[in-house]
Formats: C-alpha cells, structure tokens, sequence
C-alpha cells in the first residue's frame, strides 16, 4: 500500500514507480476525501500497475473513485453499513466491471448482537453478510480479506471464510509493526495459510518503507516455493568454527543481489561442516576457510580465491551464470 498522501499525486507516482521496480503487482492507495479522489486519474496515468482504491465511511468517495478509472475498491463492511449505499457502490462497479474487495479487519467490526461469539466468528459473520449482500445486487467480482493483529484469529477467520465461499481471499496480518517485528508476525500467519493453500493475493503491512513490504513478501512466497522472483540467499549463521567475517560477506552479497530478477540460488558458507554441501547445492556459491575460499558453481569446484577477494570473485561468477 502506499504511504504517501494520496493528494499529492506526484509523490504518490513516485512511491508506487519504486514499488514496481520492487516488483510490486497490485497498489492500494488511500482515499479519505475529495480531494484524494481527485488525484486518482493522474495516479492511475501515471502507474503501470492496478491502482485500487481503499475507502472508508463515504460511500460517495468509492463513487468518485470509480469514476477516476481504479481497476479496484476496498470496502470495510465495519464503517460503510447502509445497503443502499453498498448497493450504488455496487451499481457503479458492475458497469465498470470492477471488483470489490469486502475487508474485513478485527478493529472495525459492525455491532453484533451476539454477546457471546468470538471475534474470529464476527469477523466470519461480517465477510459473510457483506458477500450475501453483493451477491442478492448480482455481483459476484468479489475479493474477500480478514485481518487481525493476531495471528491466531487471522489464520482461524482464514481458515473458516475459506470453507463458505468460493471467492479470492487477501492475506495479512494488519498493523504487525515495525519491520523487524512485524516480517515474522506476517511470515508466520500468511506462511500457515498459504501453506495449506489458502490465499491469492497478500500483503505485508509493515510500519516503514513500503518497499520493505514488497521484499518481505516475495521472502515469504520464495520461502513456500510459490515464487521465483530474484535470487535466493543460503547463508550459515556462524559460529566458533568461522575463521572469516562470514556476516559481513553475507551482507554485502545480500545487498548486491538486491536488485537482481534472475531466480538463482546463492551460497555463502563459512566453515568444514555444512559449507562445501550447502555450496555445491547452489546455483553458485562459496565455501570460506580460514584465508581463503572455494568458488562453486552448479556443485562444480570453479577455483579457490583468496579471503580478499571473496565478494568480487563470488559476484563475477554470479554475473558470468
């Protein structure tokens, strides 16, 4: 999702341009007022990517977004609930043909009158309602998200919504927080669910550079086998048998492969034990002993390098495959 203020049309191009050199595939952007609404032809321009609009309270706002030409609406069944509403949303939406993603998150839930069911199942009751309602206006482009801070509620509300309806359901866990905190509370929800085959699109909210969210979610996809999307890093953690700065190299490599497209499996090893395997299993890799290293390449030995020139000889072999 972008950050920036959704006003400012120039700033907003730019972000989202960043994102898709990321290789960002879908771009929600906020739309608060008006005045947002107003920018979102110049967005949509000047982008290549789908541009969807996330809308909350006024349903004239989704209206208006509309009319800018988005390719999508998010709507929070918490804060719009007049069907009549819903219901001109939908009228408008239909005639475009633009899907509407029902966000559901544990936050914002509508009134219940059950005191006693669980947020997991007000969260399911809320989906549902929405998707029977846009279902009796005979519209059926629909997209389905339940998000909570927590990770157990967000994979159990997955796991129930996903037995009653047939639609695409949005992964993620909503406010995780910082990115060092907030990429394993992700990693670990959207990873369980997508694991059991659950999800079609997703995105990792983080509190930072939108572009962190981008990365951690093709980590995560990368880490499942459901992308191939730049390289993989296979580096040791290190330990008392590393004769080398094995964290230092790794790092360096890391940040050289960073705007890398190519699916190639990258080694960076560091001592006798697991080194030479783990090496030799990668598309191209390095096994460091103490002064010096071995340069693999598709499990063939290419030549031994000095501790010097580790990272120029392991990118030159990279950039040779």
């Amino acid at each position: 999702m972008a950050k920036t203020d959704t006003r400012d049309a120039r700033a907003t191009i730019d972000q989202i341009k960043g994102l898709e050199e990321c290789g960002c595939q879908l771009v929600r952007v906020a739309v608060p007022d008006r005045e947002a609404a107003a920018a979102l032809p110049a967005i949509r321009k000047g982008i290549a990517i789908p541009l969807i609009a996330d809308i909350h309270f006024d349903h004239r706002l989704a209206l208006l977004a509309l009319e800018a030409g988005v390719d999508g609406l998010r709507i929070n069944p918490g804060n719009i609930r007049d069907p009549e509403h819903i219901a001109r949303i939908v009228r408008a939406a239909r005639e475009r043909e633009v899907p509407i993603r029902v966000g559901v998150n544990a936050g914002s839930l509508p009134p219940s009158k059950s005191t006693v069911k669980t947020v997991t199942e007000r969260m399911v009751d809320a989906a549902m309602e929405e998707i029977e309602l846009l279902e009796r206006l005979d519209f059926d482009l629909i997209k389905v998200a339940l998000k909570a801070f927590d990770v157990p509620i967000t994979i159990a509300a997955n796991r129930a919504i996903a037995t009653r309806m047939p639609y695409p359901i949005h992964l993620g866990i909503t406010e995780a927080g910082t990115p060092r905190k907030g990429v394993i509370r992700s990693a670990v929800g959207i990873g369980i669910l997508l694991h059991e085959g659950i999800g079609d699109t997703l995105r990792v909210s983080l509190s930072g550079d939108p572009r962190e969210e981008v990365v951690a979610g093709y980590e995560i996809l990368k880490s499942l086998d459901l992308s191939r999307r730049g390289p993989v890093l296979v580096s040791c953690p290190s330990c008392g048998r590393t004769e080398v700065d094995l964290v230092a190299l790794a790092i360096a490599v890391e940040e050289r492969l960073a705007t890398m497209e190519k699916p190639i499996k990258v080694a960076v090893m560091g001592c006798v034990v697991n080194g030479p395997g783990e090496a030799r299993d990668a598309d191209v890799g390095i096994a460091c002993g103490r002064g010096r290293g071995i340069i693999f390449r598709k499990g063939e030995q290419v030549r031994t390098v000095e501790e010097a020139d580790f990272l120029q000889a392991l990118m030159a072999e990279i950039e040779r495959l």
